[in-house]
C-alpha cells in the first residue's frame, strides 16, 4: 500500500499556543515548516480561561513580543477588556491582562499561520516520531503518511491520552470535546522518553441570559488601554470594552461541596494525574482552606459572538448535579443555566529534566519540546517555550548557536531554567516571586532587554531594531542631562511642588532634578514645568527615565547580584564528567546531577537535592582536572 510522503525542514506537532509560536518562528526564519493539529478548530484554542496575561504572565507576553513572537499582536487585535494589574504597587509587578474573544483569537491566529510563507497547516494525528541514527528525522500520522524533517517540535498540550472527568463520568477526549491523541505516547516511550501524568481543569460555562448581574460587582477595563505588543499603535486599541463581574462563593455552597467531596474524582481516586497547586479546583479550595468563608469568582464573557460566560475561580470535577446545586448558591447565579459542565482533564507530558536549556531532548537530538507537554500550565508559558523551541530548532538546522535565555535576562529564562533543572511533580505556573531579578525584568523594558536578541536571531526587522536602539539612546541622553540640573527654592518652583503635596526647596538651597524625581509623590512627568529645556520625548521613554531614577539604588543592587550569578554560569561543567567518580559527593547529588546533566555550576546549584557543600566538592574536582584522569 502506498502512502503520502513529504519533506520539510521542521515538523511541529500541535497547534496550540506553543505550536503556533514555534511554527511561525521557524517559517519566518525561512525554514519549510509543517504544523499538525488534531482539529483545525483547535488552533490557538483557549479551552480554559479566555484571557492573555496577568500577574507574571503579562511579562512573558511582552518578552515573546520583544523576541518577535505573535501572541501580543494577536491579543491586541482580539481583546474584549484590558487592565493593568498591580498598578498601585511597584513597576516590577505591574502586569497587563486582557480578556480575550476566544473564538476571534483562534481565528486570527489561524489566519496568521495560513498567510505565512514557508508554513503549512495540516489536520492529522501524529502517531510516531521517526528517527535515524538516534536523531529525530520526522513523523508518521494515523493514516500512515510519513513526513521527513531535520527537526521535530512537540507541542501536544493536554491532548496526549487525554480524558475529561466530572463525577464518575469519563470522556476520552481532549479539551473542548475535541478528540485526544492516543497513539504518540507509545512512540515516545519507545524512544526512552520518560512521561508523567498531569491534570488541569476548567469551570462550567453559564448562559448569559440566566445571570443576574445586578447582584454582582462590575469590573471595568482601563482607559486609556495600553497595548501588549511594542509594535501596536496605541490609538488602534482604544475602543469600547466589555464589562466583567465579581461575585463570591459562600458557606452554603461550601457545605454542598464538602457533603459530596467523596463523589469528586480527585478525592475518590479516579483521577491519577497531579493538578496545579496554584490553580486549585473550587472543591480543593474548600477542603484546603476551611477557614475561608468565601472565595472570589470573576464572571467573564467568552466572546462577542457567544452568550457563554466563564466563571473564573470555580474549576471543578464534581458530578453534574452537584455543579448545579453549587453554582445556584452563588449571588447572581441562582437561576444559572449551565451550557458546558466543569471538568478535570488528565494528559501525558514529559519530565522536562530530559531537556537542555535550548528545549532540545538530550536523548534524541533534533527533538524539541514546548508548552504544556513540558509540564507547565498556562497559555503564556506555553507560547514562550514554543517560541524558544522554534528558534532553537531553526538555529540547529542553520548551524548557529542556540538562543539560551538565563534567569537574569528574562522571565522566559526563569521559566525554562526552572523546568529543565528543578524537579516538578505538578503543572508549573509562572509567578513574579520566581524571578530573583524581577526589578530588572519588568514588563515595560522587555523590548530594551530582548529585541536585540530577536534581531540577532532574525525575527526582528532592521527598522524595529533601530527604533529600539534610538529609544535606548534617548533614555541614556536624558538621564545624563537631568543629572546636572539643579533647581533653587524660588516661589515658582515651590508653588508647583506644593501643588503635588511635596516639600518645598529652602530659599537659600537647591535640589537636583534627580532628587526631586525620587520623591514618592513626584515623577519625571510631573516636573516638566520646572524643566523648560526638556526635549520632546515619547511616553515610553519618559516612563523608563522615571523608573530608572526612582529605583536606581535597588537596580544597582540587583545588577551586582547578576554579576555574581554570571560568574557561576560561566563555570562550565565538562560534558564527559562522570558524577559517580566524584569523591565526597553525596549519593542524592550524584543521582540528580547524573540525570539532569547541568551545563554549568550555576545550573547545578539550583537543582533540588544538591547542597552548597556538593557544589564546593564539584568545583574542586573540576578545577583539579580529576575528571580527565578518570
Amino acid at each position: 500500500m502506498s502512502h503520502v510522503s513529504e519533506n520539510y525542514d521542521v515538523i511541529v506537532v500541535g497547534a496550540g499556543h506553543a505550536g503556533c509560536e514555534a511554527a511561525l518562528a521557524c517559517a519566518r526564519l525561512g525554514l519549510e515548516t509543517i504544523i499538525f493539529t488534531v482539529s483545525m478548530d483547535s488552533v490557538a484554542m483557549m479551552p480554559c480561561n479566555p484571557h492573555i496575561g496577568g500577574s507574571s504572565k503579562g511579562h512573558l507576553v511582552r518578552e515573546i513580543d520583544a523576541l518577535g513572537g505573535q501572541m501580543g499582536i494577536n491579543i491586541d487585535k482580539t481583546f474584549l477588556q484590558s487592565k493593568m494589574l498591580n498598578a498601585s504597587k511597584g513597576p516590577a509587578v505591574h502586569s497587563l491582562r486582557c480578556q480575550a474573544d476566544k473564538y476571534r483569537y483562534s481565528v486570527e491566529m489561524r489566519k496568521t499561520l495560513q498567510a505565512t510563507d514557508h508554513l503549512t497547516l495540516r489536520q492529522a494525528e501524529v502517531t510516531e516520531i521517526l528517527t535515524e541514527n538516534g536523531r529525530a528525522a520526522g513523523c508518521r500520522t494515523f493514516s500512515g503518511a510519513s513526513y521527513r524533517s531535520q527537526a521535530v517540535i512537540l507541542a501536544t498540550g493536554t491532548y496526549l491520552k487525554a480524558r475529561c472527568l466530572y463525577g464518575d463520568v469519563i470522556e476520552y477526549t481532549g479539551p473542548g470535546g475535541l478528540r485526544s491523541a492516543n497513539h504518540l505516547t507509545a512512540s515516545l516511550e519507545k524512544l526512552g522518553i520518560k512521561l508523567r501524568r498531569f491534570k488541569t481543569g476548567t469551570p462550567a460555562r453559564i448562559e448569559r441570559s440566566s445571570i443576574d448581574f445586578s447582584r454582582m460587582q462590575p469590573q471595568y477595563g482601563d482607559s486609556p488601554v495600553e497595548p501588549f505588543s511594542f509594535t501596536t499603535d496605541p490609538a488602534s486599541v482604544q475602543k469600547e470594552q466589555v464589562t466583567c463581574y465579581l461575585t463570591y462563593t459562600n458557606e452554603r455552597g461550601h457545605q454542598i461541596l464538602r457533603e459530596n467531596i467523596d463523589r469528586s474524582p480527585i478525592y475518590s481516586g479516579l483521577i491519577e494525574g497531579i493538578g496545579p497547586r496554584y490553580c486549585p479546583s473550587i472543591e480543593d479550595k474548600v477542603v484546603k482552606f476551611p477557614d475561608k468563608s468565601r472565595h472570589q469568582l470573576f464572571v467573564e464573557p467568552e466572546g462577542l459572538d457567544t452568550s457563554e460566560m466563564y466563571i473564573s475561580g470555580a474549576s471543578s470535577s464534581m458530578p453534574e448535579d452537584v455543579q448545579y446545586d453549587f453554582y445556584h448558591t452563588i449571588p447572581g447565579l441562582e437561576h444559572a443555566k449551565i451550557t458546558r459542565n466543569a471538568y478535570a482533564i488528565e494528559y501525558d507530558c514529559i519530565d522536562a529534566n530530559q531537556l537542555d536549556a535550548s528545549l532540545e531532548c538530550k536523548e534524541v537530538p533534533g527533538l524539541f519540546a514546548g508548552g504544556q507537554f513540558n509540564g507547565s500550565s498556562g497559555y503564556e508559558e506555553a507560547a514562550a517555550q514554543g517560541l524558544i523551541a522554534g528558534i532553537n530548532a531553526a538555529m540547529k538546522i542553520q548551524g548557529k548557536e542556540a538562543l539560551i535565555l538565563d534567569r537574569s535576562s528574562s522571565y522566559i529564562g526563569v521559566l525554562i531554567d526552572d523546568l529543565v533543572t528543578k524537579e516538578s511533580f505538578e503543572p508549573y505556573r509562572m509567578m513574579t516571586s520566581r524571578a530573583e531579578y524581577r526589578l530588572l525584568l519588568r514588563q515595560d523594558n522587555a523590548d530594551l532587554r530582548l529585541t536585540p536578541l530577536g534581531y540577532q536571531v532574525g525575527l526582528i526587522s532592521e527598522d524595529r531594531y533601530q527604533r529600539v536602539r534610538a529609544k535606548k539612546l534617548a533614555i541614556g541622553r536624558e538621564r545624563e542631562r537631568i543629572k546636572g540640573i539643579r533647581l533653587g527654592g524660588s516661589r515658582q518652583n515651590n508653588d508647583l511642588l506644593r501643588s503635588w503635596d511635596s516639600s518645598p526647596i529652602p530659599e537659600d538651597g537647591s535640589a537636583s532634578l534627580e532628587e526631586l524625581i525620587r520623591r514618592p509623590e513626584l515623577s519625571y512627568q510631573k516636573l516638566a514645568d520646572l524643566d523648560p529645556d526638556r526635549p520632546p520625548l515619547a511616553e515610553d521613554v519618559c516612563q523608563q527615565i522615571n523608573i530608572g531614577v526612582k529605583y536606581q539604588g535597588y537596580i544597582d543592587r540587583q545588577i551586582k547580584q547578576v554579576k555574581r550569578f554570571k560568574k557561576l554560569e560561566e563555570k562550565l561543567i565538562p560534558d564527559e564528567l562522570d558524577y559517580e567518580k566524584v569523591d565526597n559527593l553525596r549519593i542524592e547529588a550524584r543521582q540528580k546531577l547524573s540525570r539532569i546533566r547541568p551545563k554549568n555550576i550555576g545550573q547545578a546549584s539550583r537543582i533540588s537535592g544538591v547542597s552548597p557543600a556538593d557544589i564546593s566538592v564539584l568545583m574542586v574536582y573540576i578545577r583539579q582536572g580529576k575528571y580527565r584522569e578518570s
